[in-house]
């Protein structure tokens, strides 16, 4: 290999080590690998920045914003409606995957789950089942669907723009739901016939559920008048009494020692752990204040709710303090206690850095649930009153949405221009708030699409493609191009679990295309390939974002994954490997 090769190649190790890793967020890896490649002279700063306006990372942007009108306007509460009257659980799976994996070709996956999840949860409650069994299989759900038009996941629009690039005609909206389809129906019917026998069946959910909100960590304190004043913790026997179990004692800025010994005095305040029902108990029983809400609560003068918001994967708030956040003035909101699912907190509320899966109770008023309604760092899971969104608003997001389907699907208007037209229309039509489309964007999946882009350049450029090449040959020697088809899935099925989708996308279209080449064989199939083994990521909660979701609020083990997520890779390997060549013929 040559010079350059060989410094693409360290770039590409290091790239996958630290996507692996998680100790980097996944956009600055991307900008990371950016610099190095235009430092190194591997890639031209046009190429570099190339990424920026190409049409998959321009038509991700737009569809988020599509997203956000059907998810805000209101447009799926109907449907959630519908579901939350089923109490069979293994029919609740069956519904929830039924209704997410056609809704997945066209909206935000993560949106679909954030929008499903608190609903799950309930009925879970309702039934006494164990969300593990639930979540899981409903979080496949919206990757099966993602696959079925080429607008359902970023992966499909990166791999269709990079095969653009290599001189390949471009796949239409919907030439993937002939095979998405058929994976969806066996996937579906794996995970209902197989895979619920192997989900764990006693799990404790992370996420609290409704009215039965789970057990919060909060800060209590002594009134003048509290039946507490005087005692020791031992002798209160809280934990025996109201099932409240207390962390900390804290006087003023100290934590007292041997705080079970310690005589009570009014002002002092215990850091306690329990079902929040049961806290509401002692609190109103022993004549205590929640302090977080003494301090900054009473002058309030609008209703209040209580909300559950989940904090979500990769959120820019996760190791921040309350303090530094302070939802008070961003949102006039209260946080009045923290879920953590791994451990029990023992600091003040305050203190506590957050961390992705974390659930905190908000005390806000009407006009402060709207604004967590539209905070995309976090997941609301459950609330006291509904959102109040109007039948027209959801009629218009879902007629947008179906005239953007149409209209690129028809080849009207190309998809970047249909999906941007779209997110203007739903922008006047009220859809969403006016900051909402910016807001509404992940930015960091922007920035990671544009600024990895250029490695698929430099893999090029290098010759590090065809050296790779020349080695994959060899190791598939004379087998048919079917053979060299099937090592193309499965590279680019394990480095998605290593990295994620779409960096894993850039990394293979290029050799996928050169090992068609080289096994003289249509180039289309083997981009397929690419494609449908990116978007489907079963095996680990890192590999798609909807299953880190559900690994914090289903309080899965990493080998849950494993378990019922490699045989389904198998399923739809070896599916795939009979039909991409009925559909794209490999000669």
């Amino acid at each position: 290999m040559t010079a350059q090769a060989w410094l693409t190649m360290a770039i590409v190790v290091g790239a996958i080590a630290l996507f692996a890793s998680e100790k980097a967020r996944v956009d600055l890896v991307a900008l990371i690998v950016l610099v190095l490649l235009v430092a190194l002279g591997l890639v031209t700063p046009t190429e570099a920045l190339a990424g920026f306006s190409n049409e998959a990372t321009v038509t991700v942007a737009a569809m988020f914003v599509l997203s956000l009108g059907i998810e805000r306007s209101g447009a799926l509460e109907p449907l959630g409606r519908l579901l939350s009257r089923i109490r069979q659980p293994w029919l609740l799976t069956l519904a929830l995957m039924l209704a997410i994996a056609p809704m997945g070709a066209f909206v935000k996956n993560v949106a679909l789950v954030a929008t499903f999840l608190p609903l799950a949860l309930r009925v879970c409650a309702n039934t006494n089942t164990s969300p593990a069994r639930i979540l899981m299989p409903m979080a496949y759900a919206a990757q099966m669907g993602g696959v079925c038009t080429l607008i359902g996941t970023s992966s499909n629009l990166l791999a269709d723009s990079l095969a653009t690039q290599h001189g390949l005609p471009g796949f239409g909206l919907f030439e993937f739901t002939r095979l998405g389809a058929l994976l969806a129906i066996a996937g579906i019917a794996y995970l209902m016939l197989v895979g619920r026998w192997l989900l764990p069946r006693d799990v404790v959910a992370a996420a609290p559920i409704g009215a039965a909100i789970g057990k919060y960590v909060t800060e209590l304190k002594l009134t003048p008048s509290s039946s507490l004043v005087g005692q020791t913790i031992a002798d209160a026997k809280l934990g025996e009494k109201y099932g409240v179990y207390p962390l900390e004692l804290l006087r003023g800025d100290r934590h007292m020692w041997a705080p079970r010994e310690q005589q009570l005095e009014s002002g002092d305040v215990l850091l306690v752990r329990g079902d929040w029902e049961k806290i509401e108990e002692l609190r109103i029983r022993a004549e205590l204040e929640i302090d977080p809400e003494d301090r900054y609560g009473h002058d309030q003068t609008h209703a209040r709710m209580l909300i559950e918001a989940m904090v979500k994967p990769d959120s820019s708030i996760t190791n921040r303090t309350l303090d530094e956040l302070d939802f008070q003035r961003q949102h006039d909101a209260i946080v009045i206690g923290i879920h953590r699912h791994d451990r029990i907190l023992r600091e003040k509320l305050k203190d506590v850095r957050l961390a992705a899966g974390d659930v905190m109770l908000l005390l806000v008023d009407d006009t402060g649930a709207a604004a967590l309604r539209g905070d995309d760092r976090l997941a609301v899971l459950s609330e006291r009153e509904d959102a109040r969104r109007t039948p027209q608003r959801a009629r218009r997001a879902v007629a947008i949405m179906a005239a953007v389907v149409i209209v690129s699907g028809q080849h009207w208007l190309p998809i970047p221009i249909a999906a941007i037209g779209g997110a203007v229309a739903m922008a006047i039509a009220g859809c969403f708030g006016r900051k909402d489309i910016y807001e509404s964007i992940d930015w960091k999946i922007i920035v990671l699409l544009a600024a990895i882009l250029p490695l698929g350049t430099a893999i090029e450029n290098s010759g590090l493609s065809s050296t790779l090449v020349a080695a994959a040959m060899n190791l598939v020697g004379t087998h048919s191009p079917l053979a060299a088809l099937l090592m193309v899935y499965l590279m680019t099925a394990l480095l998605t679990e290593l990295m994620g989708h779409n960096p894993s996308v850039v990394l293979m279209i290029g050799i996928a295309i050169s090992v068609a080449h080289a096994a003289h064989a249509s180039p289309s199939p083997f981009v397929v390939a690419v494609a449908f083994a990116a978007a489907t990521s079963f095996a680990t909660p890192i590999g798609y974002p909807t299953n880190t979701m559900v690994y914090y609020a289903g309080g899965y083990r990493f080998t849950d994954f494993m378990k019922v997520g490699i045989p389904l890779i198998a399923l739809f390997c070896g599916l795939s490997m009979y039909l991409i060549p009925i559909f794209w013929p490999l000669q």
